[in-house]
């Protein structure tokens, strides 16, 4: 790679260096933007050709030297995303026209907001963007999608004419932070109104009711017989919905020796062994909500180790926040709030690209007056 200039979309992610691509991140980047992360995925094969994500990443490159970098997917479907595009697909397939394969940059199967435009220098970061915008209009594929992006890579992206679309997650944040952070969790439910701090001590007690004990671990104490069970309760999870997991074990335990400091474990045990679990990312500022799954159908358990478990964790380690990942009305009454997420999209077709356009706008009003009204049901006491 020593002699490389320019654009170059590089169908392996192993065709970068570790070192060379984690040296492009900020300062505290998501976990799932490290190098280890995007290999565990193509090295378990949970990316690639078979799976319908297959890699081009996007690199730029100055005197052999990797100066700005998208993870970057040629999509020959829809999902995995959690930014929806299914109509859209329909409105093209009912035209005659095929919308797969499509261009992704994303992290895969990870709805996780953060830097996509990789890079510190922002006229390399312009030139990567102005060369994947290219390669997308003369590719002849349908569209290029670039899924939760932070505001940094906004105004680059609107640049090169793609056009913002608004969703929302719930994230619960250390009121505060700093010296005025929680100090506990009761400092936490004092925070909020009475209705809220009532329902969340009484759905703890229901939980505390089934004598089962938490135990959090990360990648360096966590055996691979417990990754084993996380794995059975997450595909246990996707087989109540009548669904496919997307990872597989291989995955976990490729991403817990790359990445020990980076995940954490929740287990729910008896005496004879786990009943349930819960999966999370994590870097010096934030935990991230993933996964969760039981053997045993025990009320409560989800919000137990889900929310109040990992909102006990955040105060415990002087976090600044948890995300708990897509969608979830539910989740306000636990102490989480709405945070307005982002996705920037360009379609080739003028015809589709125009109606795309006036949809997204209308889409944008509407997502604003709900989080309006989201906002006036916030569980905090005067509004906070």
């Amino acid at each position: 790679m020593a002699a490389l200039n320019g654009l170059h979309f590089l169908d392996s992610i192993d065709l970068v260096a570790p070192r060379d691509w984690d040296a492009l991140l900020p300062r505290t980047p998501p976990p799932c933007l490290h190098h280890a992360y995007l290999h565990a995925l193509e090295a378990s094969a949970c990316v690639g050709p078979d799976s319908g994500w297959i890699p081009r990443h996007a690199t730029l490159w100055k005197e052999g030297r990797l100066i700005a970098a998208m993870p970057l997917y040629l999509k020959a479907h829809s999902w995995g995303e959690y930014v929806f595009d299914w109509a859209w697909a329909r409105a093209y397939q009912q035209h005659g026209l095929d919308y797969y394969p499509k261009w992704l940059a994303a992290i895969p199967f990870t709805p996780i907001p953060g830097p996509r435009v990789l890079g510190l220098a922002h006229e390399a970061r312009r030139t990567l963007v102005d060369g994947v915008r290219s390669l997308a209009e003369n590719s002849g594929l349908s569209s290029l999608h670039v899924l939760f992006p932070d505001d940094d890579d906004l105004p680059l992206l609107q640049d090169a004419g793609l056009s913002v679309r608004h969703g929302v997650q719930f994230h619960w944040e250390n009121a505060g932070k700093g010296a005025n952070a929680y100090t506990d969790f009761a400092d936490f439910l004092a925070g909020l109104n009475h209705d809220k701090r009532k329902k969340i001590r009484q759905e703890r007690r229901r939980a505390a009711m089934h004598s089962l004990r938490m135990r959090w671990l990360d990648g360096h104490s966590a055996g691979p017989g417990d990754w084993a069970f996380l794995y059975r309760c997450y595909a246990n999870t996707y087989a109540l919905h009548r669904s496919t997991p997307y990872l597989n074990l291989d995955f976990f335990l490729r991403l817990a020796s790359g990445l020990p400091d980076k995940v954490s474990l929740l287990l729910a045990e008896r005496e004879d062994g786990p009943v349930a679990c819960a999966f999370f990312l994590r870097d010096d500022e934030a935990l991230y909500g993933r996964y969760w799954g039981a053997v045993e159908a025990l009320p409560f358990l989800h919000f137990e180790l889900c929310y109040y478990q990992a909102i006990e964790y955040c105060i415990r380690h002087g976090l600044r926040r948890f995300e708990g990942g897509a969608q979830g009305e539910h989740k306000l009454a636990r102490g989480l709030m709405p945070a307005r997420t982002q996705s920037v999209h360009w379609i080739a077709d003028p015809r589709f690209r125009a109606a795309v356009d006036d949809y997204l706008d209308r889409e944008r009003s509407q997502m604003g007056f709900y989080l309006d009204e989201l906002g006036e049901h916030a569980p905090y006491r005067n509004g906070l």
